[in-house]
């Protein structure tokens, strides 16, 4: 167990993205079809937006104006965050069940029709 990796990390930086994916019905079936590519199990998936706020309360800033969720999944967890007004998706894959990073790095880019711009793949100890 002493040099065994605990699990991995992928994280992925997406620009130029369409943002009109940027949605709840969207990215939930972004993590349904990423979760059966990388053979994962989803649990519970929790959300953090403007949805059902009054229009006074919705963020406005370029670099908070978006979705954020974090889909459980039974090895860990996928976090991803929007920004609409940048196009970008910031995606983080953490897993302790080992996953292809590069085939989940590649679905992501198509998905959202972005450049990826940043991959890292961490094993973590």
């Amino acid at each position: 167990m002493k040099n065994k990796n605990y699990g991995k990390e992928l994280i992925l930086d997406l620009h130029y993205c369409d943002a009109k994916k940027f949605n709840r019905k969207e990215l939930t079936k972004f993590f349904k079809q990423l979760c059966k590519l990388i053979d994962m199990q989803r649990s519970a998936l929790f959300w953090w937006d403007d949805y059902g706020l009054p229009p006074e309360k919705h963020q406005t800033e370029p670099h908070l104006k978006g979705t954020s969720a974090v889909q459980f999944i039974m090895t860990s967890n996928i976090t991803i965050h929007t920004l609409d007004l940048l196009s970008r998706v910031y995606l983080n894959i953490f897993s302790c069940k080992d996953f292809e990073s590069k085939k989940a790095a590649e679905f992501s880019r198509r998905f959202f029709k972005g450049k990826i711009v940043n991959i890292i793949t961490i094993d973590r100890k």
